[in-house]
């Protein structure tokens, strides 16, 4: 991550991501998907846009954990993706951007 100084956005109520599970968000013009891996008690963000197809699809994918690892995988052609760092799991030749989250007094914050 960059020096530059995040700005921290309200995304959405925590009651609106399911367990497990993702939602989406419109952020300064952008789609990121939010995910609570309740599993792990961990929330995540992503952008929400597949670069494999090119779909906004990702905060509909399934979650899970590849060698202990956080992915997610969209739910058209199942390219898998770490939602620590965004890299593909399975091609080298796509990532995707991840971003910083915080909960406080029941909202998701994302850092931009």
């Amino acid at each position: 991550m960059s020096n530059k100084m995040l700005t921290w956005h309200p995304a959405c109520s925590v009651e609106d991501v399911p367990a497990d599970g993702g939602a989406c968000a419109l952020i300064e013009g952008e789609q990121i998907a939010i995910y609570y891996f309740a599993r792990r008690n961990q929330w995540y963000a992503t952008q929400n846009e597949c670069p494999h197809k090119r779909q906004m699809a990702l905060s509909r994918g399934m979650i899970g954990s590849k060698s202990g690892e956080p992915k997610v995988a969209c739910p058209f052609h199942k390219k898998t993706f770490s939602l620590e760092s965004g890299l593909c799991l399975g091609d080298e030749a796509y990532t995707i951007r991840t971003y910083p989250v915080k909960v406080e007094e029941g909202t998701v914050w994302i850092g931009l």
